[in-house]
């Protein structure tokens, strides 16, 4: 597959370190694409959740990927988010392309762009976090419960299907509260004098117009890598939200280009050592 060129890609919600994380598909989308400004919305890494019993092999690539566009002179922005909000006290810090930054603004072909994560409209991040963080680990064992229900599924011939997505459906409050979540960034976009509005945080992605008496705005979410497995594309003075597919990668880049990377991962970064560091500088 020839690599897509495309403005700029917004990917959250990735979550790498946990169970639900799909780091095989985003590092096969990642390598289809040459992005000249890659935005990573948050929960990017999950510190939260960080266990150095778990992390793959697939998940350092991905940070390789990520380390690897920045050396090829792409625009990396990395805006933190609620699980990997101990990079916060490091905002403006940049290395090269890379940029860690709590948001960001964007002019793209005469509009300004606002990104950021959009945990600070959660009323449960700001008032009850140790109930938000209770929450991630029971989300993470729901995704993993689900993933061997869909392999069950999927091995007698049927239909795979969402636990959180049927939650979602029929508990009126989780709607409402991604309406409200919409709303709220819509209005202060528009106050601002922003004509698009980035976020991440709910784990859905949308793309759509919201006006209100002062203005209208577009209004876009990323999605997530664990359930969604989508990502943001700007390119030809357009929008479009990626949606992953398996059918669009073929078996030759997932045995070739993914898993049989010839570099030796031992003599790279240690993800595990430098997580621990971050924890250690914070907790300073």
């Amino acid at each position: 597959m020839d690599k897509r060129n495309v403005d700029v890609v917004v990917i959250s919600d990735v979550h790498l370190g946990t169970y639900g994380c799909h780091a095989k598909e985003l590092l096969k989308y990642l390598k289809s694409i040459k992005p000249k400004t890659l935005i990573l919305n948050g929960d990017i890494i999950d510190i939260w959740q960080f266990s150095k019993s778990y992390w793959p092999e697939s998940h350092m690539k991905v940070i390789r990927k990520l380390m690897k566009f920045v050396s090829e002179g792409v625009q990396v922005h990395y805006l933190t988010g609620n699980h990997d909000e101990m990079l916060r006290k490091f905002d403006g810090m940049e290395m090269g392309t890379f940029h860690l930054q709590n948001k960001l603004i964007l002019e793209l072909d005469g509009k300004k762009a606002w990104f950021f994560h959009g945990d600070v409209f959660d009323v449960t991040m700001q008032h009850s976090k140790w109930l938000a963080k209770l929450g991630a680990v029971g989300y993470d064992t729901l995704i993993l419960i689900n993933s061997f229900v869909n392999w069950v599924l999927t091995a007698f011939g049927r239909e795979k299907m969402s636990f959180s997505k049927k939650i979602k459906a029929k508990f009126k409050d989780a709607v409402k509260f991604i309406n409200s979540f919409e709303q709220t960034a819509a209005e202060l976009a528009i106050e601002k004098g922003y004509q698009y509005v980035v976020c991440g945080h709910i784990h859905q992605a949308e793309q759509r117009e919201i006006a209100t008496e002062e203005g209208k705005v577009v209004y876009l979410n990323s999605g997530d890598w664990v359930e969604s497995l989508t990502a943001l594309e700007y390119e030809n003075k357009s929008w479009t939200v990626f949606k992953y597919e398996h059918q669009h990668f073929t078996k030759d880049e997932l045995d070739e280009g993914i898993l049989s990377d010839a570099e030796d991962l031992k003599s790279k970064l240690d993800i595990n050592i430098l997580l621990q560091n971050i924890k250690y500088e914070i907790a300073q």
